[in-house]
């Protein structure tokens, strides 16, 4: 696996073959952050990685150079490469990685986000709910963006906070939005 842009682009990384985690592929990163180019300025993001895996999209944030980000990793041996990795790059100080459950962190958290990244297992019974419970918790700010990478089978246009779909072979990325007002999220 390799960083697609920024600092550390063309960086390498490479999880060990029993690594418990499905990664964002490469081609599906690189998409994903050429749509995030036109919507979003890195360098002044407060990023949340939700579900972070091998921690790929933490690094392509931190590469970037946002303010500040942080990896959340239930799996102790996931965590543990994050934490290894973030060192290796020399991106420890702006990339925070923090061993917990997503559910307990999303409830217990005070902080906010200006965007949140959610790659859960494709199989996980809660995907189906956990827009809802970014959106209405409170740790994403009124003017972020929340996006949530699951499988072809799960559709959110009916979810009152979803902005768009885009995917990439069997990845798609829905993005969503907090209201501005009463007609919908903002465009």
């Amino acid at each position: 696996m390799r960083i697609v842009s920024g600092q550390l682009k063309g960086r390498r990384f490479s999880p060990p073959s029993s690594f418990k985690a499905r990664p964002t592929t490469d081609q599906a990163r690189e998409s994903l952050f050429n749509i995030l180019n036109n919507l979003i300025d890195f360098e002044s993001e407060e990023v949340l990685d939700l579900f972070s895996g091998t921690g790929a999209i933490s690094y392509e944030f931190a590469s970037r150079g946002c303010s500040s980000v942080t990896a959340i990793e239930k799996n102790y041996a996931n965590f543990s490469f994050i934490k290894k990795t973030a060192a290796g790059f020399n991106i420890e100080n702006n990339l925070k990685v923090i061993k917990a459950d997503v559910f307990k962190f999303i409830e217990k958290n005070n902080k906010k986000y200006t965007f949140i990244f959610a790659d859960p297992p494709f199989d996980l019974p809660q995907t189906e709910e956990l827009p809802g419970m970014v959106m209405n918790s409170e740790i994403l700010t009124k003017d972020g963006l929340f996006v949530l990478e699951h499988g072809p089978d799960k559709n959110f246009e009916n979810n009152p906070f979803f902005w768009q779909n885009r995917h990439y072979g069997k990845v798609n990325f829905s993005f969503f939005k907090v209201k501005k007002d009463k007609k919908g999220p903002s465009d």
